[in-house]
């Protein structure tokens, strides 16, 4: 999925507690212990204050599976829904109390039913009220002078800043209106960096949604021919998906043959596999809330043709290029880097663009003097960047974005480079003469290139020795095209 871009040393009596109890369902496969240490961890971040979570809300679209928010779940491993966390935090020391919603007798015969206050001491190791109690106690805290810090109720942190009228802004809103004084601040950069260092449960969750992801890939390679559809492609990898216990598709999955691959979130899945073409398959996995991110480019029929398998060579080179500049202690700018280059000299040797380091005037805001890569000819067919977290959310927090920009052990990213060929890119450059010259000189090789995407997305974590890739789908040319002579027969 195309990115658009602490360790725990002491044990608490919360961390006590939840040593002591047994795991359950409701935990999945993090350690209780875990989430009480999380919460710890928060609290001395913030030293003082109250922090408000803001879990997802009941789904209200023909009444679909609900699925909790990345933060409330990282901080509580409660998976039910209208649920909000408060965390009452002196001197560095939480006391946390879930407010609940529970079904009625009737609808629970419908939705089943929330587990009860005594379940949830038991299982999360956290007191519960009903949710009826919240506003009288956020009514309460607000008048003992603590700082609030809030996680509000977004579905995707890709979208934060548009979010205005979900539960957890408005109630903050009305609450900072009634109460002027109030400082209300944003718990999210704290909780994303804590989420950014992956613990080793966590990277086992990890390493599992990556290895379903890739048997999805593969029964997909040894399926694929000319006169499918993209959404019979859609149907085996994510049935693949699930057998194999996947909760569900981590996004939704990109399946783009011909002129659709050059589109970078495609999720029609629609048009009819053609001869020749090559499809981009961009789908994976999430397994116990937890988010594998893989693409592959395929040829429909079972083989590569000379311009696609140049254009695919070269972005398997840029990823090659960025996996050996990422590892532990290594700059996510210079794999960044690394990528563009090998990428940027390759088109200029495919003809694509007039020099490694030629310019053009972009059809979309850029500082070329701040940022000079951004004004690069490469950069109308690399539009995208390489990299980004992963965990509980697909464009998760990792620690190479913070600090010193480096690659630490506890990190799980992505490295996905792309090329996209489209006539329409030079179709919508501005009319000035580099420009002008700029096009002249590429249509014709443009057209030759042309609707073909490419795109390899593969996973990593980085451990105190080194990188490890865990997405082992085929994506060597020779490999991918053996594998898909694998297929049946018809």
């Amino acid at each position: 999925m195309i990115v658009t871009s602490q360790v725990w040393n002491r044990r608490s009596p919360t961390v006590l507690l939840l040593l002591s109890v047994v795991a359950s369902a409701l935990s999945a496969q993090i350690p209780l212990a875990e989430y009480g240490a999380r919460r710890d961890s928060l609290a001395a971040r913030i030293d003082s204050g109250v922090v408000v979570a803001f879990g997802g809300r009941t789904p209200v679209t023909d009444f679909g599976p609900f699925y909790q928010l990345p933060a409330f779940r990282y901080l509580t491993g409660y998976e039910f829904a209208d649920a909000t966390l408060i965390m009452v935090v002196r001197g560095k020391r939480p006391v946390s109390t879930l407010y609940v919603t529970r079904s009625t007798p009737r609808r629970a015969m419908y939705y089943g039913e929330e587990p009860d206050s005594a379940t949830l001491v038991r299982d999360l190791g956290v007191v519960s009220l009903s949710s009826a109690a919240l506003a009288p106690a956020l009514d309460s805290l607000a008048r003992i002078g603590l700082p609030f810090y809030t996680l509000r109720d977004f579905e995707d942190a890709d979208f934060a800043a548009a979010d205005s009228v979900t539960r957890g802004s408005q109630t903050m809103k009305a609450l900072a209106a009634k109460y002027p004084a109030l400082v209300v601040r944003d718990g999210h950069p704290i909780v994303s960096q804590l989420r950014a260092r992956k613990s080793p449960a966590e990277l086992a969750l990890i390493k599992q949604a990556a290895e379903i992801s890739v048997e999805g890939h593969r029964a997909l390679m040894q399926s694929i021919a000319p006169g499918m559809h993209e959404y019979d492609l859609q149907a085996i990898i994510e049935y693949t998906l699930r057998r194999k216990g996947a909760e569900r598709p981590a996004y939704g999955s990109i399946i783009g043959t011909g002129p659709n691959g050059t589109q970078l979130h495609y999720m029609k899945d629609r048009r009819e596999l053609l001869a020749g073409e090559v499809v981009v398959v961009d789908a994976a996995a999430e397994y116990q809330g937890y988010t594998a991110d893989v693409t592959r480019t395929i040829p429909v029929s079972g083989t590569y043709t000379t311009e696609q398998r140049a254009v695919y060579q070269l972005v398997r080179d840029a990823q090659a290029a960025a996996e050996r500049n990422s590892g532990p202690g290594k700059s996510i700018q210079a794999a960044q880097d690394s990528s563009i280059d090998v990428r940027a000299r390759g088109l200029a040797a495919l003809g694509l663009t007039e020099s490694p380091t030629a310019t053009f005037d972009p059809p979309w805001p850029a500082d070329c003097q701040r940022n000079p890569r951004a004004c690069q000819q490469a950069s109308l067919f690399t539009i995208h960047g390489i990299s980004h977290g992963l965990g509980l959310a697909v464009h998760d927090p990792a620690q190479a974005y913070y600090g010193d920009g480096t690659f630490k052990p506890g990190d799980a990213f992505t490295i996905e480079p792309g090329i996209y060929i489209t006539p329409k890119l030079l179709d919508i450059l501005p009319d000035t003469p580099k420009n002008r010259a700029f096009i002249a000189k590429a249509r014709s090789v443009v057209a030759r290139y042309r609707d073909t995407g490419v795109r390899i997305e593969d996973d990593y974590i980085v451990t105190e020795h080194g990188l490890e890739w865990i997405t082992r789908a085929p994506r060597e040319i020779a490999e991918i095209e053996a594998w898909i002579k694998q297929r049946p027969t018809p």
